[in-house]
């Protein structure tokens, strides 16, 4: 974690057994050992909660992602089926229009065709 080695461990006890003295040593190790224990413990506390928080989080993006698909989904089939109406009544349309010129074509030519038989008979 620190990286410390064996000769500075070994300097770090020999300067508190100086400092603090043979008597109070092993208790204040004790207590720095429990704090040390404790600290561990709240900085793996903290570390569960984030990773739960991001769990959560990831699982709402997600579900939010699925239903924003589902939703443009479901528009582009309905605009699939407006197109495909559209399209539909356009070719109605036209057939209807088709159909009109056709009957005003005949009806043109049928006329024409008698003025014909007369024109050409009178000359």
């Amino acid at each position: 974690m620190f990286d410390i080695g064996m000769p500075e461990m070994i300097m770090i006890f020999v300067v508190a057994l100086l400092v603090i003295g043979p008597k109070k040593l092993p208790e204040v190790a004790k207590a720095l050992g429990k704090g040390l224990g404790e600290l561990k413990k709240s900085f793996q506390d903290v570390k569960d909660s984030v990773q739960e928080e991001f769990k959560e989080s990831t699982s709402d993006i997600r579900d939010a992602v699925t239903d924003f698909k589902k939703q443009i989904e479901t528009e582009a089939e309905a605009s699939g089926k407006v197109i495909q109406k559209t399209m539909e009544d356009a070719k109605e349309q036209v057939s209807k229009e088709a159909a009109d010129l056709n009957k005003a074509v005949e009806s043109n030519t049928d006329k024409a065709a008698p003025d014909a038989e007369n024109g050409s008979e009178k000359k």
